[in-house]
């Protein structure tokens, strides 16, 4: 497994690139929940207007197992998750994630403001969630932070903004919208829209219980799950969200008991926040 040592090593190369202001540890090695296969999450804050690719994509090649390594300039990955590179490093796979600091900026305030929003972005089915770049600074580790940047930052969105959680446990109606719309879609036994309003309707909830218990998730992985590990009494919320999708099936009176499920999940959860909130 990749060293702290020659993760500082790395950070501390990275940040002599043009550009490059500062270097975090995300994700689980950031949270301590790591094991032996997972990958290595590290954030690239970057000023937009001096980023040095070509020096960077040199720095990857320094320390690649397998050398030339193309880093990705900002927006090939799409409009959230500006570009990269995916690197392997004494046999770990190790992520390099571009995050255009400015952005970053207005992302914090806007949490501070209790304003979020969801964008298309490859590889996030419930949408990009902006003021993700706010709980990575919350949440992240500091490699390489010269200019204290990064400090700066985490001390706006710390502790968690209690405008955003009224703004994302409001924003429950939603989560009611959607499970009457797939009610509509049991009728033509429409499987897959069913399916896509409850899970959307459940990860909407999770939000709302993440923000309820100032915990930051980043992206849509572990979002339900993880709300059975969070320090407030979510009233089995992930394992309810488990079982009434596991109602599914096929004929018309499966999909009826699958939205009826999902609806006093659903119910339960705005009923239990808005009494907190």
């Amino acid at each position: 497994m990749l060293s702290d040592e020659r993760l500082h090593d790395m950070a501390q190369a990275l940040v002599t690139v043009r550009g490059v202001q500062a270097v975090v540890l995300g994700g689980s090695r950031a949270r301590g929940t790591h094991h032996r296969g997972s990958d290595v999450d590290l954030g690239l804050y970057y000023d937009h207007e001096r980023l040095d690719l070509h020096a960077l994509s040199r720095v990857a090649e320094r320390f690649s197992d397998t050398g030339a390594v193309q880093v990705s300039g900002p927006g090939d990955w799409g409009p959230w998750v500006d570009g990269g590179g995916w690197l392997t490093v004494d046999d770990t796979a190790v992520d390099w994630i571009l995050r255009d600091i400015s952005r970053v900026r207005q992302q914090c305030d806007r949490a501070v403001q209790g304003a979020y929003a969801f964008h298309a972005q490859p590889g996030h089915p419930l949408g990009f969630l902006d003021v993700s770049y706010a709980g990575e600074v919350a949440t992240c580790r500091p490699l390489a932070d010269p200019t204290g940047v990064v400090k700066e930052l985490r001390a706006r969105v710390q502790p968690y903004p209690s405008a955003l959680r009224e703004s994302l446990v409001g924003n429950l109606w939603q989560a009611g919208f959607l499970v009457d719309a797939a009610g509509k879609g049991t009728a033509k036994q429409d499987i897959a829209y069913v399916l896509l309003c409850c899970s959307t309707a459940l990860m909407l909830c999770a939000h709302a219980w993440h923000a309820a218990a100032g915990s930051w998730p980043t992206n849509e992985k572990g979002l339900v799950v993880d709300v059975g590990l969070l320090d407030v009494d979510s009233h089995d919320f992930a394992a309810r969200a488990a079982q009434s999708l596991v109602a599914a099936g096929t004929t018309q009176e499966a999909l009826v008991l699958l939205v009826g499920g999902v609806k006093e999940v659903v119910n339960d959860t705005v009923t239990r926040l808005r009494e907190q909130t």
